[in-house]
């Protein structure tokens, strides 16, 4: 493997701010040693497009297929289908993005509980691995999760932003967690930093959530708000800084975790 190599386990590459360059955003982010990426679908057309997508850059993009809790109150018995289809096709390798927000609240709460029920049973019957997001809604995810568990397979909890004590959690259910831009924040990612150790080498990977949380300690600054892969590299440096680690070996361990959660084979641009 390449020295820091890396995967961004979660980047909303199907996103309208990437229409304009998004061959441009690829081929900066591979220069940047981000080797392959995992687009994320977070509705019905969005998980149609992350696999087109996907389609187009055989081995080095994969996608997702879910509808996030934002959308719930658009998730029908036809989506279901849809969404049990995508999850046959080889280019998609995780369930999501599904799960709980009770910050936003766009779709009502027994809704979006209903709708990550069903998803999670879509990850049980296909096999995939599970991408979950969860916001203010830690106590209903949490249940929903331990019920479901032993059912499930591979969970990474993506864009963890919790407290240590929602952390360990999520750990004694075994799963994996996934690290954005957030700490990279000093108005609000310093808490992290306390516990960031505590995540087992073998559970870990990261992410950028592009084109949201672009990391505030990029320098040079660059003046656009837009998260991009190419930046991914700087999560890593701030998370390999709070874990004392050095920066390549958190890069080959965290890759390493994402091939084999995601079952993807290395890249070879």
């Amino acid at each position: 493997m390449r020295a820091m190599e890396l995967i961004d386990i979660g980047c909303n590459l199907t996103h309208d701010s990437f229409d304009s360059d998004r061959e441009k955003v690829l081929e900066l982010a591979q220069q940047a040693g981000v080797a392959q990426m995992i687009v994320t679908g977070a509705s019905d057309e969005g998980s149609h497009d992350a696999l087109g997508l996907a389609r187009q850059y055989p081995g080095t993009l994969f996608a997702t297929a879910g509808v996030h809790p934002h959308h719930a109150s658009d998730f029908t018995e036809e989506t279901e289908v849809r969404l049990r289809k995508l999850a046959a096709e080889k280019e998609v390798v995780a369930v999501g993005e599904t799960g709980l927000d009770y910050f936003r609240d766009f779709s009502p709460r027994d809704i979006q509980r209903d709708v990550f029920r069903r998803q999670l049973s879509i990850g049980a019957d296909s096999g995939l691995p599970l991408f979950l997001h969860m916001r203010d809604a830690h106590e209903d995810f949490h249940a929903i999760l331990r019920e479901n568990r032993d059912r499930l397979s591979d969970i990474v909890v993506h864009c963890f932003t919790g407290n240590q004590q929602e952390l360990h959690d999520y750990l004694d259910l075994d799963c994996h967690i996934g690290i954005t831009g957030w700490i990279c924040d000093e108005r609000r990612g310093t808490h992290m930093k306390e516990f960031l150790g505590d995540i087992p080498a073998d559970r870990l990977m990261i992410e950028t959530d592009a084109p949201y949380l672009k990391p505030r300690n990029l320098r040079p600054k660059v003046k656009s708000h837009r998260n991009e892969p190419r930046w991914l590299p700087w999560t890593l440096g701030t998370l390999a800084a709070a874990r004392n680690e050095h920066p390549e070996d958190l890069a080959r361990q965290t890759t390493a975790n994402a091939r084999r959660f995601f079952r993807i084979s290395e890249s070879v641009y």
